[in-house]
């Protein structure tokens, strides 16, 4: 997918902490990269700044590692929401090296909404899907 189709871009400085002994990112630190821009795509859509607020939670997570990020990059995290269903949602999401535009990193996540209060999913507002619908310009997406 072109990053042109991410509707929120969030961008990180690799840190010195986040590489492993053979310099690069270590793979680990990318579950990091990722949520920042989730975080971020929440914040612009929803303007949720207090987390605690947040009534879904991470239950899948693929990534596919394209090229290594060192020391000093600029990383861009591009993210949107693919798909909507019943009770869960994908977002898709790459990183690329800002210069140059290198696919660093491709990866889907998949969350689920949940009622902490009752300790189940549950299901997915109409709020939800019009405001994330209006966000990335589409009449509806994809439903489970």
């Amino acid at each position: 997918m072109n990053s042109k189709t991410y509707p929120s871009t969030s961008s990180i400085i690799v840190r010195f902490r986040d590489l492993d002994a053979f310099g690069h990112v270590n793979n680990a630190v990318f579950l990091s990269y990722l949520e920042m821009g989730r975080a971020e795509y929440w914040k612009q859509v929803f303007g949720l700044k207090d987390y605690s607020k947040v009534d879904f939670i991470l239950a899948h997570v693929s990534i596919d590692y394209r090229s290594p990020a060192y020391m000093g990059e600029v990383l861009k995290i591009y993210s949107r929401i693919s798909k909507i269903g019943a009770k869960s949602f994908d977002f898709q999401q790459e990183i690329r090296e800002a210069e140059t535009g290198r696919l660093v990193a491709e990866a889907v996540t998949t969350q689920v909404m949940y009622d902490y209060k009752m300790g189940r999913s549950k299901p997915i507002s109409s709020d939800f899907r019009m405001r994330v619908s209006e966000f990335e310009k589409v009449s509806q997406l994809d439903t489970l």
